[in-house]
């Protein structure tokens, strides 16, 4: 199984604790550097072609909309929950917006989920 590539882009810069649990599952995780780091996650998943993304923000809204609106990745926003990531991405969903949640097993599950639904769902 190819390693699954996973862009972090966190509103404060932060994502590391997300990146850890990427890693733990066997997945790359690239996290954005610097403040807005949420609004840049399309153009990064963009350039590394990418399997996922994770937007942070105060509602989860704007990196996963730019994302979308620029590059047409499948992305849904307002997510409050590492179960609701999990669901989603087992919808077909690329890009997952999320209100501040930077905890290693959020990275961990979401990989694991992947896995689980096969990257054709993804597409």
């Amino acid at each position: 199984m190819k390693e699954i590539k996973v862009v972090i882009g966190h509103r404060m810069g932060k994502g590391n604790n997300v990146a850890k649990g990427v890693q733990k599952a066997s997945g790359k995780a690239i996290v954005i550097p610097g403040m807005g780091a949420d609004m840049k996650l399309g153009d990064v998943m963009h350039e590394q072609n990418a399997d996922i993304g994770i937007s942070f923000c105060g509602g989860g809204g704007g990196g996963a909309l730019a994302a979308h609106n620029k590059y047409g990745y499948k992305a849904i926003y307002d997510l409050r929950s590492i179960d609701s990531g999990v669901a989603a991405i087992k919808k077909g969903y690329k890009v997952l917006g999320f209100s501040f949640l930077d905890v290693e097993d959020l990275g961990y599950r979401i990989v694991e989920a992947y896995k689980k639904s096969g990257p054709d769902k993804n597409e």
